[in-house]
């Protein structure tokens, strides 16, 4: 019996997303530039396509462009129709809950990230407005959990990691599981979607019935990184440089497993952070982490920062290759740390507002051909400085592998140029090359293009 690959359908929220106005309506039926039916569209359309294998946004597009969602109101109810809707979402031709519960996740973020957007306070300064637009997104969803001591863990790491790590990723974090931790991920595939089933079943073994398994994510990477069938708390921030804020406020420690420029990029953001003064007296558990047979991917990790952010960066990281045992309970120990820190500091377990982040790490960077040679690859800067500017040159790359504005760049102008001091661009090339190499650029390597060139500053 063959299925059917597309489905119509109208559903109804189940939650307070009953009633729009007639502003909203009108602004999610605009098809303008200014309007959000094009972005709720692609975020909606990555929903539905839950457990994709596919990393390219233009992939995915074009393999479902007949799709398309309209809202309407009935009886000032609302109500979704769904146009060509990709058939797996549906069982016997009733939507599977989860997903319809994200559908509405996705209407719920962009909606109110607009509202907030327009009533900016301008008494806060650039870096504290984006601080608390991150706060107000994750306390409008419901993600933050006062009074519950520190318990989450944010995992990082790659969509496109071999059998071998994956499974590594579910026995973290089961061990995690069994400690009660959750964990919050960037809700994709590979390095994100293990370490939630790892947990599933040791929350089941513990009787925990309220496990949190949060997916994070931004328009701009959700349809090349649909959430996976575990998460059960969809987030979607404006862009990846609130999504990595949220990260990073809302998680109370950070394991990162095998990954590539996407997973550097991160690595990056929290490094350009902790290197910060403000920062030296926090706290902060980060933990580099896989089986025994990635301890060279590591190796080439930690040389490549040693080289370009110093020795002094190293001190931040630990790293644990193949005891996924020792990973949780280090974990544990180092929370007890923030538990304590945050208790005798009148410090919210909820939210983390003690965290200095600089404004070149909130400042959202969309990479053009322009500034992605613009930056700053020299070591005559200070290092979490430096961090920024990295972190940046992997974001573009990022936006090259998977997102349609950065392949389409790609495919006008060619690869992107990074330019630099020989030793940072050294250490960046080797790393890069390893991530080619490892194939954890993209899932469908075999057919990898690189979207950066790299050379010395004369």
């Amino acid at each position: 019996m063959i299925t059917e690959q597309f489905v119509d359908a109208s559903i109804t929220p189940l939650g307070n997303l009953d009633t729009l106005s007639p502003h909203e309506v009108a602004r999610l039926q605009d098809r303008s530039n200014s309007g959000l039916h094009t972005l709720f569209r692609q975020c909606a359309l990555a929903v539905l396509n839950t457990g994709s294998e596919m990393d390219s946004t233009r992939k995915v597009l074009h393999r479902f462009r007949r799709f398309d969602v309209q809202i309407s109101q009935k009886f000032r109810d609302v109500q979704l129709d769904l146009i060509n809707a990709p058939a797996s979402a549906f069982v016997d031709g009733e939507m599977i809950q989860g997903i319809r519960e994200h559908l509405f996740s996705v209407l719920r973020d962009l909606l109110y990230v607009q509202d907030e957007l327009d009533s900016g306070d301008d008494e806060l300064t650039e870096s504290e407005r984006i601080t608390n637009l991150v706060f107000h997104i994750l306390r409008h969803a419901g993600a933050m959990r006062p009074h519950v001591k520190p318990d989450t863990v944010v995992c990082w790491g790659g969509h496109s990691i071999n059998r071998i790590e994956y499974d590594y990723t579910k026995k973290v974090g089961y061990e995690l599981g069994l400690r009660k931790m959750n964990i919050c991920t960037g809700c994709g595939p590979g390095a994100m979607k293990g370490p939630m089933k790892g947990a599933t079943i040791a929350h089941s073994k513990q009787r925990i019935t309220q496990g949190r398994y949060l997916g994070i994510t931004e328009p701009g990477i959700i349809a090349a990184e649909s959430p996976n069938p575990i998460v059960n708390e969809l987030l979607i921030l404006p862009d990846i440089e609130k999504r990595l804020e949220a990260f990073v406020r809302l998680g109370h420690g950070i394991i990162v497993f095998p990954g590539g420029a996407g997973t550097a990029e991160e690595i990056l953001y929290i490094l350009g952070i902790l290197l910060r003064e403000e920062n030296a007296h926090m706290p902060f558990p980060l933990i580099f982490t896989g089986p025994e047979e990635s301890k060279t991917y590591f190796e080439t990790l930690d040389k490549f920062i040693a080289a370009t952010l110093g020795e002094p960066a190293r001190r931040f990281y630990e790293i644990i290759t193949g005891d996924a045992h020792a990973v949780a309970q280090r974990m544990k120990e180092r929370l007890d740390e923030v538990t304590r820190y945050r208790k005798s500091n009148g410090e919210s377990y909820h939210f983390n507002w003690d965290l200095m982040i600089p404004l070149a790490l909130q400042q959202p960077f969309e990479p053009t051909h322009e500034l992605m040679e613009g930056l700053n690859l020299s070591l005559q800067q200070p290092d979490y400085a430096l961090a920024a500017q990295l972190r940046c040159a992997l974001s573009g790359i990022v936006a090259g592998n998977v997102k349609e504005p950065g392949i389409r760049a790609i495919e006008e102008r060619g690869p992107f140029q990074l330019t630099g001091d020989p030793q940072v661009i050294d250490a960046l090339a080797e790393l890069l090359e390893s991530f080619v190499q490892q194939r954890r650029m993209k899932i469908n390597h075999e057919d990898y293009v690189p979207c950066f060139r790299l050379a010395h500053r004369a």
